[in-house]
């Protein structure tokens, strides 16, 4: 009959492997994290100036198209008949406000001839607009 050999080594966790795993790791979410970050512009400490001025940014009027087609004027809902009326008031009242027009991208309905006929309204009446949107990859 065989009889099986056994040696009587003791166990032993090895630590130098443990320690390469430990760094590949931290090294990989170090990176990952610095890839997160958009350093497009490096945070530095303005010099002040008694020369400058503060800015001030012109007045906007946002009119934005939902996905239903539904026409918002900041926020609050107006129908396509009254839009005209309502941004001659506010050109009106301050002429340097900016009118934007947003679109949401997904939506249920298709909203061109929303937006075609609130565009030839405006530009009959001699105002304009600036499309919003996101940059493209």
């Amino acid at each position: 009959m065989f009889t099986i050999r056994r040696t009587d080594h003791e166990a032993r966790v090895e630590i130098m492997p443990l320690i390469d795993v430990i760094f590949l790791l931290l090294t990989f979410f170090i990176y990952a994290m610095v890839l997160m970050v958009r350093a497009e512009v490096l945070p530095v400490e303005m010099h002040g100036f008694s020369s400058g001025e503060p800015i001030t940014l012109p007045p906007a009027v946002a009119i934005t198209i939902d996905r239903d087609g539904a026409l918002f004027l900041n926020l609050e809902p107006i129908e396509m008949d009254a839009v005209l009326d309502r941004l001659v008031e506010v050109k009106a009242a301050n002429p340097d406000t900016i009118i934007y027009v947003a679109a949401e991208k997904v939506g249920t309905t298709d909203r061109l001839p929303v937006f075609l006929d609130l565009y030839d309204e405006l530009a009959h009446a001699g105002l304009n607009i600036k499309l919003v949107g996101s940059p493209q990859e």
